[in-house]
C-alpha cells in the first residue's frame, strides 16, 4: 500500500461525502471503512482511480449506516441520491476541510488533533504517540471534535487566521513518538498555501521552513539543547532556507504585512549570517518592533529585550525586560543571559537556577541547570 496516496487522498474523499450531505462524524468514520477495506482489497485488485474507488466504497458504508440508524429516518430520501460508480470530480476540496477542523468552537487541542486526523490523515494512535497521551484519550478528543462540527456546513469563508494558528500549533508541538510533527505541518502549510492566495499563508510556511532548516544543530548528540549562538550552522539545511527566503520575498512584496511574514524575516535575518556575531540585531530589533505594533504580545517583547541587549548592550536589554511582567514564561531566563552579559555573574547563576526550576521541559531545564553550574564554577575560580 503507498500511504504516501492514502493520505494524500483521505481529506479530499472526506470532503466529497461532506458536500453530498454526511454530517463530519458520520462521514469520518465511512472512510476510515473504507480504508480497511483498501487495505484488503488493493494489494490483489489496485483500481484505476483510487480515489473514487475510495469515494464510492465511503459513500456506500455512509448510506449502510444510515439505513441501520433508526433514528436517522429522515435521511432515507438521500438513499435515493447515490451517484453511479465513476471517476470522482477533481475538485480540492482540502482547504474547506481545513477551516471545518479549525473551527472556532473547538479548543485548540481538539483543533490540532482533528486536523492531523482529517487532514493529514494520521490514525488515532499516531496521534496519541505524538502527543504522549493514551489512544483511549485522544480517540476521545477527536470524537467530541467530531460531534462539536457534525452540523457545520460548507456555506461560509473560513478563517484563514485560526487555520495557520492551527498548523501553527502542530509545528511548535516539534517531534515526540513516530510522528515528526513538525514536518507535517510544513507538509500541510504548503497543501494550505497551494489552495489559498494568502501572503500570511506563504508568511507561515516560510517560517516554518527557515526553523526547520536548522533543526539538525539545535541539539548535541547526548540529546542536550545546542543555543542558536552555538550552532553549527554548517549543518542547517541551506535548500530549505533559500526556499523560505524567496517564499518570503514574494509574500513581503505583496505589502500586506502580518505577524508570520514577521517573524519569518527575524528567522531569515537569522539564517543570513554567516557567524552569530555577524547577526544584524538593529534590523531584527526593527522587526520586533514591527511584529509587537501587529500583536501587542508580551512574549514577542521578551524576545524584542534580548534583541535590544544584542544591539545595544545588555542594560538596555535590561531596561526593556524591566517593563514586562516578570512572571512571563522565560522571563527569568532572559534576565539570567543579560545579567551574565553584563558581567553580573552572581546575579546570572543565582536567575539561571531560578529559571531551571521554572522550565515546563526537561531539555530547557538540563541546560538551564548546565548554565547555572557553569558560572558558580567560574565564580569559584576567581575566588
Amino acid at each position: 500500500m503507498d500511504e504516501a496516496l492514502i493520505r494524500s487522498l483521505t481529506p479530499g474523499v472526506l470532503t466529497v461525502l461532506v458536500r453530498r450531505g454526511a454530517d463530519f462524524a458520520a462521514a469520518e468514520d465511512a472512510v476510515q471503512d473504507a480504508l480497511v477495506e483498501a487495505v484488503r482489497a488493493w494489494p490483489a485488485d489496485p483500481p484505476r482511480d483510487p480515489k473514487g474507488w475510495l469515494v464510492t466504497v465511503a459513500w456506500r458504508r455512509f448510506l449502510d449506516a444510515t439505513r441501520a440508524d433508526t433514528a436517522r429516518r429522515r435521511r432515507e430520501d438521500r438513499i435515493e441520491e447515490e451517484p453511479a460508480p465513476g471517476p470522482a470530480p477533481d475538485v480540492d476540496d482540502t482547504l474547506q476541510l481545513y477551516f471545518l477542523c479549525a473551527h472556532p468552537s473547538l479548543t485548540p487541542s481538539s483543533a490540532v488533533a482533528l486536523t492531523l486526523r482529517a487532514v493529514g490523515g494520521l490514525t488515532t494512535r499516531q496521534i496519541a504517540r505524538a502527543y504522549l497521551v493514551p489512544e483511549a484519550t485522544m480517540a476521545q478528543r477527536i470524537s467530541r471534535a467530531k460531534r462539536t462540527v457534525a452540523g457545520v456546513r460548507f456555506d461560509r469563508p473560513g478563517d484563514v487566521a485560526t487555520v495557520l494558528r492551527v498548523l501553527y500549533l502542530v509545528f511548535n508541538e516539534g517531534y515526540s513518538g513516530d510522528v515528526d510533527l513538525a514536518a507535517e505541518a510544513v507538509r500541510l502549510t504548503r497543501q494550505l498555501a497551494a489552495s489559498v492566495d494568502h501572503p500570511e499563508v506563504a508568511g507561515l510556511l516560510a517560517l516554518m521552513l527557515l526553523h526547520h532548516a536548522r533543526r539538525a544543530a539545535r541539539t548535541a548528540p547526548d540529546g542536550s539543547l545546542v543555543p542558536l549562538a552555538e550552532q553549527d550552522r554548517g549543518r542547517w539545511d541551506t535548500a530549505s532556507i533559500a526556499e523560505g527566503v524567496r517564499i518570503l520575498q514574494a509574500a513581503l512584496a505583496r505589502d500586506r504585512l502580518g505577524e508570520f511574514q514577521a517573524q519569518a524575516a527575524i528567522a531569515a535575518l537569522h539564517a543570513d549570517a554567516p557567524t552569530a556575531g555577524e547577526t544584524d540585531w538593529v534590523q531584527i530589533v526593527e522587526w520586533y518592533d514591527e511584529l509587537a505594533r501587529l500583536t501587542d504580545n508580551p512574549v514577542v517583547r521578551l524576545n524584542r529585550a534580548v534583541a535590544v541587549g544584542e544591539a545595544d548592550g545588555p542594560r538596555a536589554g535590561l531596561a526593556a525586560l524591566a517593563a514586562l511582567d516578570g512572571t512571563l514564561p522565560r522571563h527569568t531566563a532572559v534576565a539570567a543571559y543579560l545579567h551574565e552579559r553584563d558581567g553580573d555573574l552572581d546575579t546570572a547563576a543565582r536567575l539561571y537556577a531560578e529559571a531551571a526550576r521554572k522550565a515546563p521541559a526537561l531539555a530547557e531545564r538540563d541546560h538551564l541547570t548546565r548554565q547555572a553550574a557553569r558560572l558558580n564554577s567560574r565564580r569559584r575560580e576567581h575566588r
